[in-house]
């Protein structure tokens, strides 16, 4: 299944919520997001993790294929009052100078990457013990819940997307990092809940690889009618509490 985020841009930034406050609140810990720190964001979509990078005092690159998402981007910038740098190019071909970055970040991309040569040029790019962060924000499916529900309504409708079933947890990522030579390697995870509407979860939904990023619009259509009435009869509620869990990895440039 190959993915086009461009082509669901609008709900992917009105309705895919960012990173939680707690999870910058970790990051400080770990010395990242520090003000006057110079943070690139690899694969940034509609730059979630740039904006409150941002808005901490930062100085941020953000990087993405997709003109699409970097548009929606500037639009949310705008709102927020913060300036970001955007450019338009690849995790593995940034463009961007040697050791030009303190840190450099990649929120809910990583699986999408050519990961061997991504950790490469992310080392180039990073001063020399600069600090490499990996990070997930995935709902869960738990047995009838919601998640469970609505991913096997997009298998139904979509059988090449093989994303359902998922833990939050990526091992493979720590072993992409060792492997690479990153030293001082560390991971955390926790739970946290995050509530939609009806409408708010049908637009997260349409966001998603599996929906409107490789479906075609008719078939787009006919899943979003059949999540409205998978709404309606089983989960009726005015607001609905998803679990959700976050997943980082940290890990540091050789120097």
């Amino acid at each position: 299944m190959k993915a086009d985020f461009g082509r669901t841009a609008k709900d992917y930034a009105r309705h895919r919520a960012g990173f939680p406050h707690s999870f910058f609140q970790r990051l400080a810990h770990f010395g990242v997001g520090n003000a006057g720190q110079r943070i690139v964001d690899i694969g940034t979509g509609t730059g979630t993790l740039a904006r409150s990078f941002a808005s901490q005092g930062c100085r941020v690159i953000g990087i993405d294929p997709s003109q699409t998402m970097l548009d929606e981007a500037r639009l949310l910038d705008e709102q927020a009052s913060v300036h970001i740098e955007y450019r338009l190019a690849s995790a593995e071909a940034t463009g961007l100078p040697d050791a030009c970055a303190d840190a450099v970040t990649a929120g809910q991309c990583w699986h999408w990457f050519n990961r061997p040569v991504a950790v490469e040029e992310i080392k180039r790019i990073l001063v020399p013990s600069g600090l490499l962060v990996i990070a997930h924000l995935d709902w869960l499916p738990l047995t009838g819940n919601l998640v469970d529900q609505t991913e096997r309504l997009i298998m139904t409708h979509n059988p090449l997307w093989n994303m359902a079933g998922g833990c939050g947890i990526y091992g493979q990522w720590l072993r992409d990092v060792a492997e690479a030579g990153y030293l001082d390697i560390e991971s955390f995870s926790y739970d946290v809940s995050i509530s939609y509407t009806p409408d708010s979860w049908r637009g997260r939904i349409r966001a998603s690889a599996g929906v409107s990023a490789s479906l075609p619009p008719e078939g787009v259509a006919a899943f979003d009618q059949e999540l409205k009435e998978l709404l309606q009869t089983g989960f009726p509620a005015s607001e609905i509490a998803v679990p959700h869990r976050v997943f980082a990895v940290i890990a540091r440039s050789p120097a």
